[in-house]
């Protein structure tokens, strides 16, 4: 897996990290004040840390990075380490009275992203949340835990499962 990582052509498809469970996002949203949003616990930040550390150690190159607009999915992204990161409504997750087509709208722009090929070289990280995962790919991914990784090979606009990998499971793949 650390060998095709480093070869880059993947999408890395990550669910923000650890969050305050007893917190709740403020419905209207406002993604500018983050004491109105659930966010990172310290658990969460510690994991974001070290997953970057563990991509750098890896030599997995980097290119096009993307968020959703909730600050634990960008902060998940920036204290990983990563530069230029693009906030996006395609990978926000709804109000809870988001419509179904508002729903299906957002799975539709992630499978986009999805089976979008990665400059050359390099590989796409995409930083959202549980909803959009399951609402994208299916009930496989109900489980999906705070912060880990789903990486896809892209092939002519669709995509191909490589591996899931758990947060703490990156240091190793940074070993090998």
């Amino acid at each position: 897996l650390a060998q095709t990582l480093r070869a880059g052509g993947l999408v890395i498809l990550v669910r923000h990290g650890a969050t305050n469970s007893n917190e709740t996002d403020a419905v209207p949203f406002d993604f500018a004040n983050i004491s109105k949003q659930r966010n990172l616990n310290e658990k969460g930040k510690e994991q974001a840390r070290a997953f970057g550390e563990a991509i750098r150690k890896a030599g997995v190159p980097a290119g096009e990075v993307y968020s959703s607009q909730f600050n634990r999915a960008y902060e998940t992204a920036t204290l990983a380490g990563f530069k230029n990161i693009q906030k996006t409504s395609d990978l926000t997750s709804g109000a809870p009275t988001a419509t179904a087509e508002e729903k299906n709208g957002r799975a539709k722009a992630l499978l986009a992203m999805l089976g979008r090929r990665p400059a050359k070289g390099t590989n796409t990280f995409l930083f959202t949340h549980h909803p959009n995962i399951v609402d994208a790919l299916g009930k496989d991914w109900s489980n999906v835990a705070e912060g880990e990784a789903s990486i896809f090979k892209p092939e002519n606009g669709k995509y191909k499962l490589i591996a899931r990998v758990k947060i703490e499971e990156w240091p190793a793949i940074a070993a090998a």
